[in-house]
C-alpha cells in the first residue's frame, strides 16, 4: 500500500512569492517550485491547488529514509557535520531535488539544441550539394 503525503511552503523570495510542493510517496520525496505574482491569499492558494496540481512538473524522487543515529561526541558530530557540507551543499531535501530537476532539464536542452545544430548543418549542405549539381549543369 502506498503511503503519500504532501506539504507547501509559501514564502517570499526577492521580489516574489514562491510555493513549494513536496511530496513524499513511500519514502521518496518530490518536489515542485511555483512563482505566484503577489501574495496569494488562502483561497486563491486552495483554488490553484484544485486547478493545477495535476499538471505541477514535479522533480525526481529522492531518497528520505533518516537513519537512527547513536549518541556521539560533539567535536565528532561537529566535523561530520562539515563533512557532509562540503560534499552535499546546503540545503533542504525540496531544494536537492529542485535542483536535480532543474540540472535534467539542461542536460535536455543542450541535447536539443545539439540536434537542431547538426540538423542545420545537414540543411547547409544539401543546399551546398543542390547548388554544385546546378552549376555542374551549366544552368
Amino acid at each position: 500500500m502506498n503511503k503519500v503525503s504532501g506539504r507547501l511552503q509559501v514564502f517570499f523570495e526577492g521580489a516574489f512569492w514562491i510555493g513549494v510542493f513536496e511530496q513524499v510517496v513511500d519514502g521518496k520525496l518530490s518536489a515542485c517550485k511555483v512563482t505566484f505574482g503577489e501574495e496569494p491569499k488562502d483561497h486563491e492558494i486552495q483554488e490553484f491547488i484544485l486547478k493545477n496540481y495535476e499538471k505541477l512538473p514535479f522533480s525526481p524522487f529522492v531518497d528520505t529514509v533518516k537513519e537512527a543515529k547513536e549518541r556521539m561526541n560533539p567535536k565528532r558530530l561537529q566535523r561530520e557535520v562539515k563533512k557532509q557540507m562540503t560534499k552535499v551543499g546546503i540545503g533542504t531535501k525540496s531544494q536537492q531535488a529542485l535542483k536535480l530537476q532543474h540540472e535534467l532539464g539542461k542536460m535536455e536542452k543542450k541535447t536539443r539544441s545539439r540536434e537542431q545544430k547538426e540538423a542545420e548543418k545537414l540543411v547547409q549542405f544539401e543546399r551546398k550539394q543542390q547548388k554544385r549539381k546546378e552549376k555542374h549543369k551549366g544552368r
